[in-house]
């Protein structure tokens, strides 16, 4: 099965296609990712510190024909009508007017050549990314604790099947992406921040300022980035006085020590979760899951509990549609395929929740 699958909830104009082979009974499917073309637009963003919904429309508008044409013409693929099996596309959460690009050229396509189209959720698809590259799927893999984390989520999610999540834990504020690029932006750094912050990590001492862990002994699994980002803007204006400028050492150390409390939040709700559930399989995905630190730290956490951690490739990690194909594969496993005229977008979906009637 050949799926072309097509991704525009934010800033990047993504097109995939993907080859599924099915195996014996015993054995996971085989999936080959034939292409995965992303047109970034970070450049365009970065100069405004975050993203503008219409311009990112605007460039999703300019660039999908063309990636779709790259994306079909990488995987061999030149007569839709006959090599392609299934469409599929982000359907939400996400930017509407981003959205609907996607969703309406998916549509276009499903219309003209008369495939079957999917609208994956793109928490799903994260989700998916760790079925993309080497990763080697245990037989006893559900039910999986899922720790997302994004610039719009902190979630973990009880995942018993595919398709069958249960949301346990949720930001009640910020996510945890969301902080650091708001943190970046308190140190003077670019757009996006998470990548910036890790790096700058690097030079700093994870101990130097003790900053809060929110909700780290509440006996949920919830989170809350608002108040860590909050000290940090009172640990900077301690330190200044709002007489100068940091130093690069106190930058280092501030970036360091955020990432430290940040990341101990997220390991220790995770590990408790993990206790509480029995589960025998821990997934990471979202844009964050890109962290050294947080990859390392959920990886050591994993093994001594014995238990599988399941990484996604970091090729993987951000936004890219080759996730939400698979994530569609799956789906098309349980008879969700649709026409062209069914698939509707919702900004605001939620895994785990049903989606509304067209």
């Amino acid at each position: 099965m050949k799926i072309v699958a097509i991704e525009s909830s934010c800033d990047e104009t993504a097109v995939a296609v993907i080859e599924v082979l099915r195996q014996a009974q015993d054995k996971p499917e085989s999936i080959s990712v034939l292409s995965n073309v992303v047109s970034s637009q970070i450049a365009m963003h970065e100069r405004y510190g975050g993203v503008v919904p219409a311009l990112a429309a605007r460039e999703h508008v300019a660039n999908i024909g063309q990636v779709y044409g790259t994306a079909m013409k990488e995987a061999g693929l030149h007569d839709p009508a006959h090599d392609i099996d299934l469409l599929a596309v982000t359907r939400g959460p996400g930017l509407g007017p981003a959205l609907l690009v996607g969703l309406t050229f998916a549509r276009t396509l499903a219309w003209r050549y008369d495939k079957p189209l999917i609208g994956v959720d793109h928490m799903d698809g994260h989700v998916h990314s760790n079925w993309l590259g080497d990763n080697k799927m245990p037989n006893d893999i559900f039910p999986a604790l899922n720790l997302i984390v994004s610039g719009g989520h902190t979630d973990l999610v009880l995942m018993r099947d595919h398709g069958d999540y249960e949301i346990i834990g949720e930001t009640l504020d910020d996510a945890v992406g969301e902080a650091f690029d708001k943190v970046a932006r308190l140190l003077g750094l670019p757009y996006p921040g998470g990548p910036k912050i890790s790096a700058l990590a690097l030079l700093g001492n994870p101990a130097a300022y003790d900053l809060p862990r929110p909700m780290l002994k509440s006996p949920d699994f919830n989170f809350s980035y608002s108040g860590l980002k909050t000290a940090v803007l009172y640990l900077i204006r301690d330190i200044t006085g709002g007489a100068r400028e940091l130093t690069e050492t106190e930058k280092a150390d501030i970036a360091a020590s955020f990432q430290e409390a940040a990341i101990e939040v997220l390991i220790q709700k995770t590990r408790r979760a993990a206790e509480a559930l029995a589960v025998p399989t821990i997934m990471l995905s979202g844009g964050v899951s890109a962290n050294a630190q947080l990859r390392k730290r959920l990886t050591d956490m994993c093994s001594d509990m014995g238990i599988h951690c399941i990484i996604p490739a970091m090729e993987y990690t951000g936004d890219n549609a080759a996730m939400i194909a698979v994530a569609a594969y799956f789906a098309h496993q349980r008879d969700a395929a649709s026409d062209w005229q069914s698939v509707q977008m919702d900004a605001n979906l939620r895994l785990g929740i049903p989606p509304s009637t067209p």
